[in-house]
């Protein structure tokens, strides 16, 4: 099913040694999921045995990530989704990395999943993501972006949907426990009074590729994991979208959690109109 894979042999637009090291260590950690979700749908164990079997092979993607990118700059800290926080606190530099972004859908065999690995920058003013991929194994598709060079999936350039209506959003999965389970919800009632389809998709980093893709014309999130959005809010600004907190412009969503990402059209109505205001604590 997965022979001829186009992101295997690309020569990706932006070829800088950050992003060679990135798609490399992408593509050999994919292999290994992409040959675990094959198996899923046939497991034949409870629905524990398959989460454990899951969570083996998120560990099994994550060891090959982590040693493929310590390889290439061991000077890089690190921000592993699984295991935390590696090397020294204080460096210039880290690898922030989630090594299968939706894994309940995973879980159910659901085709709707990646690996996300960006580069932070950090100083005394903040941090900020300066390169970024994604990688859908199931689909083959690479989304990539790099600060100041655009963004891309495979060969082509992205660019957030120029549409004025009939949206597309997306936002987050939550179990009904989940404090923020009733924000998840008022969205999807708000954003319903702009004769929207609303979406719960199950993997942000891939959410906010599609909105870099304009497939989706936004997403909103409450509450997110940085492994889950760094490379992701790359990808969305490098397209020409809009990233930030709702209501809060200055306040950086990546420190905060919640985020809006959205298309230049269809960011102020759906800032104005749908976001929850009130925040979950």
């Amino acid at each position: 099913m997965h022979e001829k894979r186009t992101a295997l042999t690309a020569s990706y637009p932006i070829k800088t040694p950050l992003i060679n090291v990135m798609t490399s260590a992408a593509l050999k950690a994919a292999k290994g999921l992409v040959r675990d979700f094959g198996e899923v749908d046939n497991l034949q164990i409870s629905r524990k045995g398959v989460a454990n079997f899951v969570t083996e092979s998120d560990l099994r993607a994550e060891k090959i990530l982590r040693v493929e990118l310590e390889k290439a700059r061991p000077r890089f800290g690190l921000l592993l989704e699984e295991s935390g926080e590696i090397g020294d606190p204080d460096c210039e530099y880290r690898w922030v990395v989630d090594p299968l972004d939706g894994t309940n859908n995973f879980i159910h065999a659901i085709p709707y999943f990646c690996i996300s690995i960006a580069v932070e920058k950090r100083s005394a003013r903040g941090s900020e993501i300066i390169a970024g991929v994604v990688y859908d194994p199931i689909h083959d598709e690479m989304f990539l972006a790099e600060k100041g060079n655009g963004a891309f999936v495979n060969h082509r350039r992205l660019r957030c949907a120029p549409r004025k209506g009939d949206f597309y959003f997306v936002t987050g999965t939550t179990r009904v426990t989940s404090p923020y389970d009733g924000m998840c919800s008022e969205f999807t009632r708000n954003a319903a009074n702009l004769d929207s389809v609303i979406r719960r998709s199950g993997a942000a980093a891939l959410d906010l590729a599609y909105v870099a893709a304009g497939r989706y014309d936004a997403c909103w999130f409450p509450h997110l994991k940085k492994w889950d959005m760094a490379a992701g809010i790359l990808i969305v600004k490098e397209a020409g979208g809009q990233v930030c907190m709702p209501g809060e412009v200055e306040t950086d969503p990546y420190e905060t959690g919640c985020i809006l990402a959205a298309s230049p059209e269809s960011y102020e109505a759906l800032n104005a109109t749908c976001v929850p205001k009130k925040q979950a604590t």
